[in-house]
């Protein structure tokens, strides 16, 4: 079978997710059991993989998609807590005294504090904290949205504590193959998806630096009273200001940390830093933006319903420093868990190790006190009693956050499974490579040495079907290195450009778009929300790929597999 008729088998329940997702619009809970049994009957029919192979993917899938779930859980369960306590309040409260300048505000919230949620909680996370907040300080429910979306960039290829790249990278790609390949030529896998994580981290520095002031631009242009793209501009020095205190902790975080800490220490060193030269009024412009009136708002721009907001007032009285405490200990935990020797050996005791599954040789292990989810849980106890919470609210928050868990369940126990079927795939009768080699092998022949262009876009569509940078990555990684490999260039940077643009289609990923909408009871609305996040979108996998053709070709940046 000649590769373009191959790449087109392998690609067939990639273009089934997109033709049901996007196209008829159904339901990811409908779709994605579909999109599994196509890939199972292309792995059989045309593949010849043996039914023995494909069963233990599927059950290698179905452990790892415990260990995210697990990480979902402890994600969702410490926003609920806070929620429940009272100090999502108290942190709304302590934005709102800022600045009364809008710009400054969505700045603050959106950009540097969304980016912290998102480092700490990944998945959509940040648009249900950040989008609620802004509307509850004067915000249309739409422009939140829209910039709620926006945060979905820079900060998510290290969100949840770096699972994209820890789990979605790192589950994407052939790491035994891989890794046994590096060990011949003096390196290892953890060197060589360090050499990843430091270029994502420095791609999207360079990139994101200028997300606070598409913000801005697009807020002042779409939903201010005159329309206007200057009055975003105008405020073009503090924005930069705002991206450059994130983006520089954050890239040196990535290239000497690794990839659980660069959106967390990012926030954490740029929001005070941030914070307080708004309130010093530090390159900000001496007139004050603000919306128009509401009443001259349109229909559109409003929630459908009045956003209760009841269960964010305070139980208690709490300051600030204390409302803060729960996150600040996840960071600082995940720093000792992931630099400290000895720390990192305590968490790692207890493990559930599954090996050579059905004697195929695929296997995972599940550390549940190393992974985010254990600390997460963790913090959640320390602050059930730092709080003074009553067991009622606890539970109330355990509930909530089980039902998230719940229903993301469902979806991934399809979507991560069949994953690992394409990633599989190349143990079968057939004599052909692996499905996402296949596809590589003849884009790779198709489009040449502009390839990588082309890399940040094929990340974002990823992540536009699949609602997710983790499973953008996980489909995608292997495909992204078998382009590489075959146009002789860094393997290592074209997976970077795919965690890159991965985390940018996040901005117009519809799941995300409809769950951020909910929040503040938008509804029918999430195609107009849709056609303004593609601006920056474009823009962010654009300039990705312009920064990897430079380095790939006139930077020469290569990595171990190329020497």
């Amino acid at each position: 079978m000649e590769i373009g008729l191959q790449a087109f088998f392998a690609a067939l329940p990639i273009f089934l997710a997109g033709i049901l997702l996007v196209g008829l619009r159904v339901s990811a809970k409908k779709a994605m059991p579909l999109v599994y049994i196509a890939t199972v009957a292309v792995a059989f029919v045309v593949w010849e993989v043996s039914f023995n192979r494909v069963l233990a993917s599927t059950i290698q899938g179905l452990l790892i998609t415990v260990a995210v779930l697990w990480i979902i859980f402890g994600a969702i369960l410490l926003l609920n807590t806070l929620k429940h306590s009272g100090a999502i309040a108290v942190i709304r409260q302590g934005f709102n005294n800022v600045s009364s300048d809008r710009r400054v505000q969505v700045i603050i919230i959106a950009w540097l504090f969304g980016s912290f949620i998102e480092g700490a909680s990944g998945f959509g996370t940040p648009a249900a904290i950040a989008a609620p907040l802004l509307v509850a300080i004067g915000f249309p429910a739409m422009a939140a949205v829209m910039v709620g979306m926006m945060i979905q960039s820079t900060p998510v290829s290290f969100g949840a504590v770096g699972t994209p790249i820890l789990i979605g990278v790192n589950k994407g790609l052939d790491s035994d193959g891989i890794g046994l390949t590096l060990q011949t030529m003096g390196s290892s896998w953890d060197q060589y998806l360090q050499i990843i994580t430091s270029q994502v981290a420095i791609t999207h520095a360079l990139v994101g630096t200028f997300i606070p002031l598409f913000m801005v631009v697009m807020l002042t242009r779409f939903f201010g009273e005159n329309k206007s793209w200057s009055e975003g501009l105008s405020i073009l020095p503090f924005a930069i200001f705002a991206g450059i205190a994130f983006t520089i902790p954050y890239a040196l975080t990535g290239v000497y940390l690794g990839a659980e800490f660069p959106s967390l220490i990012g926030a954490l060193v740029g929001l005070p830093i941030v914070v307080l030269a708004a309130k010093k009024g530090f390159l900000i412009p001496k007139n004050t933006w603000d919306f128009a009136p509401k009443e001259k708002w349109p229909v559109s721009w409003v929630s459908k319903f009045e956003v209760k907001l009841d269960d964010l007032s305070s139980k208690v009285p709490m300051s600030l420093t204390k409302a803060w405490i729960p996150y600040v200990l996840v960071a600082v935990i995940l720093v000792l868990t992931r630099v400290s020797d000895e720390v990192k050996a305590f968490v790692k005791f207890w493990v559930i190790p599954f090996k050579d599954i059905l004697g195929e040789g695929l296997g995972y292990s599940i550390t549940p006190l190393y992974l985010p989810g254990g600390i997460l849980v963790f913090v959640v106890l320390i602050t059930y009693f730092l709080h003074g919470m009553k067991f009622k609210d606890i539970s109330a928050a355990v509930g909530e956050s089980s039902k998230v868990m719940l229903g993301a369940g469902f979806v991934l126990i399809f979507t991560i499974p069949l994953v690992r079927i394409l990633i599989n795939s190349g143990i079968n009768e057939s004599g052909f490579d692996s499905m996402p080699v296949a596809m590589a092998n003849f884009v790779a022949s198709s489009v040449g040495d502009i390839y990588p262009v082309f890399a940040p876009m094929v990340g974002a569509l990823g992540a536009f079907i699949a609602g997710s940078n983790t499973v953008s990555n996980m489909m995608l990684a292997q495909y992204q290195f078998g382009v590489a490999d075959a146009l002789g260039v860094s393997t290592a940077f074209m997976v970077a450009l795919q965690a890159v643009g991965a985390a940018a289609g996040n901005m117009i990923a519809i799941h995300n778009v409809v769950a951020a909408s909910a929040t503040v009871g938008l509804l029918d609305q999430e195609g107009e929300t849709l056609r303004r996040t593609i601006i920056p979108t474009i823009y962010y996998c654009l300039l990705a790929g312009i920064i990897g053709l430079i380095g790939m070709y006139v930077l020469g940046i290569t990595d171990p597999l190329m020497k």
